[in-house]
């Protein structure tokens, strides 16, 4: 049996450039807009996405806090995915989303595809990590990128 290669893991979209430790962020536009410029940087997403992004959860918001403590900002494809790419942001201090279940939050992991398809793998990597509370809690208390990406792999 071959492994598509072409559909990455959350190990592989998710690196040093796309990662931030305990950011001091003071709302939840601020922290879609910071999770955007990780993906605008590394070329998987326009510009614009950022604001769709934004725009998305002023429409959304509690759809995409969704599971305490974790928000999963994003956008439509054609609003300016190139790739697939994730980006993971820890908060030294939770925020307000606006969920009536899920809020603050305190970690934001954005994510963008060109298509329905070609993020599948890394989202189902993700939902395991969403559903383990004890790697969700190591993920919390990493204090540097390395830490927070090695927890990632050994999933």
């Amino acid at each position: 049996m071959t492994q598509d290669i072409s559909i990455p893991k959350l190990s592989d979209v998710l690196t040093e450039d796309t990662v931030l430790i305990k950011e001091q962020i003071s709302d939840w536009r601020e922290a879609i807009r910071k999770a955007g410029e990780l993906l605008v940087n590394i070329d998987v997403a326009e510009p614009r996405y950022i604001n769709a992004m934004i725009k998305f959860c002023e429409e959304h918001n509690a759809y995409i806090v969704l599971a305490p403590g974790i928000a999963l900002p994003h956008a439509r494809p054609e609003d300016g995915a190139k790739k697939v790419g994730f980006c993971l942001i820890t908060l030294k201090k939770p925020i307000e989303f606006g969920h009536k279940v899920n809020d603050p939050v305190d970690l934001v992991i954005a994510l963008c595809a060109p298509d329905n398809n070609s993020h599948i793998k890394a989202l189902a990597q993700l939902a395991e990590i969403l559903m383990d509370k004890t790697i969700l809690q190591k993920i919390r208390d990493a204090q540097t990128k390395k830490e927070l990406l090695a927890i990632i792999k050994n999933v």
